[in-house]
């Protein structure tokens, strides 16, 4: 899908508030709400767009503790990265997992509500589960930047 100046003002605003409605979307953008309305069913089919959420503050909510977790498997291949990626599923407190390049094969963002459940976490579940060989955890102190989605204003030429 080609992008234009009109889906790049759209995907923009849509980043910054998901709960616009297309009259007010259209008062951003400078489109009427039907051809709002029209692109933004676009941008969704072309899955430009995967999902609407809230950003919600999980400290106020509780979940106060916050840590990047380094895991090695014992060893690698098809059955047993499913076997981490299933495990992984099963637990709420990882936010977000990625299989990396460097000195860890996998690096989890994992939120809890203080540091007692976060070691339960890693000594009850991760570090007995069969396939994980060694864990390196940082606790996040502070938040420096935790920005969501994309910058819009450095979109490659190969998406207009």
């Amino acid at each position: 899908m080609s992008l234009d100046g009109f889906d790049i003002a759209i995907l923009r605003a849509l980043q910054q508030d998901g709960a616009l409605t297309n009259t007010a979307l259209s008062e951003i953008v400078n489109l009427s709400p039907s051809q709002c309305s029209r692109r933004r069913s676009a941008l969704e089919a072309a899955q430009l767009i995967s999902g609407y959420s809230a950003r919600l503050n999980a400290d106020r909510l509780g979940f106060g503790l916050r840590a990047i977790v380094r895991v090695n498997l014992r060893s690698h291949g098809g059955t047993n990265e499913s076997g981490f990626a299933s495990f992984i599923a099963r637990h709420p407190e990882v936010r977000a997992a990625f299989s990396v390049s460097g000195d860890a094969d996998y690096i989890l963002d994992l939120r809890t509500p203080d540091l007692e459940s976060f070691a339960r976490f890693i000594h009850e579940h991760l570090l007995p589960h069969e396939l994980v060989a060694q864990v390196r955890s940082e606790i996040v102190l502070r938040t420096l930047k935790d920005s969501p989605g994309v910058d819009l204003a450095r979109l490659p030429a190969s998406a207009r």
